[in-house]
């Protein structure tokens, strides 16, 4: 009940440790570390036994047999899929029940003892790219038993249809009257692995697999699942039952309550068969905790140290004393008196180790309700004669988009470069000291704007907007397509450009935008300056180094390329970039054959130059040729960077602008 005294259980370890869960009963305690250790201590006597060491990664799914004697978890191989082993607590060994063909996650022992649930990604149904002939598998996983003892049937084994003769009431009364036995999990590990059955469910994503009596538990989010959902499955009945949209379970040690999370609320209910409706919230809102900032504080500094202490790609820590860091950031804590303090400090201390992508955020701050002002999608500035603004440039937009409506470009709406804005919902704006003042908290709501060609209300026009809260996307996408009109001028048209906003799924987007209807131009500059990181960059490299396998041909039609989406690359497959600042993860992705090319060349990050392949094909002795005429097959690497510079001198492109910070408003120069 919490009453007794708190006691050590183990000391001296300085990793970090991950979810503990209790043996049923209640003598051991089973957890991972970061160190890629399983471990679990005997509370009695504080010895601590290691279960396994992974290789790969940590182990991060494991689980008791009801009878304290068994371990199951899954251990991610350097070679194959992660695999499920056991563990015997008596002959301290683990053996595997899974190969590494199919990938195997969340085992969890039956509460009788005599099957192991998992979930395996086993089914193979592609789906099909709109952009190009590729592929993708989404759903692939099933849950799956194994029978541990061989003398265990399955659950799906075909039933003998003979009639049962009934035991009699004596005999029924006699066994009533029998002792209980002691739950035992026998395991026969030879030829366990071939003693696997699926449960009859669809395909999809499941998770968090709990097992009481003939029931199932488990959660499901499959692609056509919009929410995840908890699920039943009835052994016995052999059915499955739709439990609703649960966040999240726990079942009680004596499988008859389960707690539940939904929308940030909980209950405590039976455990469920049907529908659950939750109608007894816990109630939580007269909850409080007596809150101690100073010591939160110091805590939260203390554990940021921990996690980079164990978390660190390398433990030599870059040469870095780590304690001695700690020591001389520690004594700064005591006057922090706000979150923003802490951050900062933070944000020194990991500054210590010199490396990207490590990063200090978040935490309890005061939030101001922000009220949004209405944006027009339009570069507005005041005219010093009559005092009234005018529109000096609207931007385009894609009014198709919600996120690139520019709202003086709407269908109807009368509004041209060079108008001026005489009032807003009536006001005079040559009487206001700032028009946004006027648009304060009119973000999607209908304003009226009198425009004329002149600074004069005489042949006014009033026009109807609706103001957007935000204009980085439009200036974004102004910036893009002034880009591509000035690449596109200076190469009469035979030069592309894609820039990549981040390696993340707007940068995807981006270039699947811009790159597949720009495959047939000679050239292609691909622009990330500006770049937000992430971890696309090996999606898009290997797109651009794509060669040319064949070449496919139809009566009166063009011939295309396969694969379809390449872009026509020498041979050698070199990949040139410009410029000093590359991005360090691209730079390593795409060192083999990179050719250095000079800054000046064409005063972007990254360059892919488009050549022919140089492929030879024979088909009923007619031969295909396509061997740019500058180049040969004695072509060497020295020889190809030659022309390379002397194409890029040719395609040089001048004005095209540098995005300056989000920071900025989204405004690029």
């Amino acid at each position: 009940d919490g009453g007794a005294p708190e006691k050590q259980i183990t000391s001296g370890d300085t990793t970090y440790k991950f979810q503990p869960y209790w043996s049923p009963d209640s003598k051991k305690l089973l957890w991972a570390d970061r160190g890629l250790l399983l471990r679990y201590v005997d509370i009695r006597t504080k010895k601590i036994v290691d279960v396994d060491k992974a290789r790969a990664w940590e182990i991060r799914e494991y689980s008791w047999s009801p009878d304290s004697k068994w371990i199951a978890y899954v251990r991610p191989e350097k070679e194959t899929n992660p695999k499920i082993y056991l563990y015997s607590l008596e002959q301290k060994k683990s053996f595997p029940v899974t190969d590494g063909w199919y990938a195997a996650s969340s085992p969890v022992f039956s509460s009788d003892g005599k099957y192991l649930f998992f979930v395996s990604s086993r089914d193979f149904n592609p789906i099909y790219s709109r952009t190009e002939w590729n592929s993708a598998f989404q759903d692939m996983s099933r849950i799956y038993l194994i029978t541990l003892a061989k003398d265990v049937k399955s659950p799906f084994a075909p039933q003998n249809d003979e009639v049962e003769i009934k035991k009699t009431a004596k005999a029924a009364k006699e066994k009533k009257k029998g002792e209980k036995q002691p739950l035992k999990v026998k395991v026969d590990l030879n030829g366990i692995s071939l003693r696997i059955a699926v449960l009859p469910l669809p395909v999809s994503t499941y998770f968090n697999l709990a097992s009481a009596g003939d029931l199932l538990y488990y959660g499901r989010k499959g692609s056509k699942d919009e929410k995840p959902k908890l699920m039943l499955f009835d052994l016995k009945k052999k059915k499955e039952t739709e439990l609703g949209q649960i966040d999240g379970y726990e079942i009680s040690a004596d499988q008859k309550k389960m707690l539940v999370g939904q929308n940030k609320s909980y209950a405590i209910i039976d455990l469920p068969k049907a529908k659950i409706k939750i109608k007894d919230k816990l109630k939580l809102n007269d909850m409080q905790v007596r809150l101690e900032r100073k010591a939160e504080w110091r805590q939260i500094f203390d554990e940021c140290w921990r996690q980079m202490r164990s978390f660190f790609y390398v433990s030599n820590m870059h040469g870095v004393n780590w304690q001695a860091v700690h020591d001389k950031y520690e004594p700064l804590v005591k006057y922090v008196n706000h979150r923003a303090d802490l951050t900062y400090i933070i944000g020194e201390m990991i500054g210590e180790l010199n490396i990207g992508h490590a990063y200090v955020g978040g935490g309890d701050y005061p939030k101001a309700k922000r009220i949004k002002t209405g944006l027009l999608g339009a570069q507005i500035v005041r005219d010093p004669e009559s005092g009234f603004y005018r529109i000096k440039k609207i931007l385009r937009g894609q009014n198709w988009d919600k996120t690139l409506k520019s709202p003086l470009t709407e269908i109807g709406v009368d509004a041209r470069e060079g108008d001026y804005i005489l009032a807003v919902n009536g006001q005079a704006t040559n009487k206001m000291q700032n028009i946004y003042a006027a648009l304060v908290n009119t973000v999607g709501k209908q304003v009226t704007l009198s425009l004329n060609a002149r600074p004069d209300f005489a042949g006014r026009r009033d026009v109807l907007v609706v103001p957007i809260a935000d204009e980085r996307e439009l200036y974004y996408f102004n910036w893009v397509q002034g880009n591509i009109e000035k690449v596109s001028k200076a190469t009469n048209g035979k030069v592309g450009y894609v820039h990549v906003p981040d390696m993340g799924r707007h940068g995807l987007v981006e270039f699947v935008k811009y790159f597949y209807p720009q495959l047939k131009k000679k050239a292609l500059i691909v622009d990330v300056r500006g770049n937000g990181g992430g971890n696309v960059s090996a999606m898009l490299i290997e797109r651009l180094r794509r060669q040319v396998l064949a070449i496919d041909v139809a009566r009166n039609s063009a011939p295309s390329t396969n694969p379809g989406a390449v872009l026509y690359q020498h041979r050698e497959n070199k990949l040139s970039w410009t410029g000093t600042d590359a991005p360090l993860d691209w730079a390593e992705i795409a060192a083999p054959g990179i050719v250095r090319l000079p800054a000046a060349a064409v005063g972007l990050r990254w360059f892919w130059q488009r050549f022919p392949q140089a492929l030879r094909f024979r088909t009923n002795a007619v031969r295909f040729d396509f061997i740019p005429a500058a180049l040969d097959e004695r072509d060497l690497p020295t020889r190809w960077a030659k022309k390379m510079r002397e194409m890029t001198d040719r395609y040089k492109v001048g004005g095209v602008g540098y995005p300056q910070s989000p920071g900025k408003m989204g405004l690029f120069r």
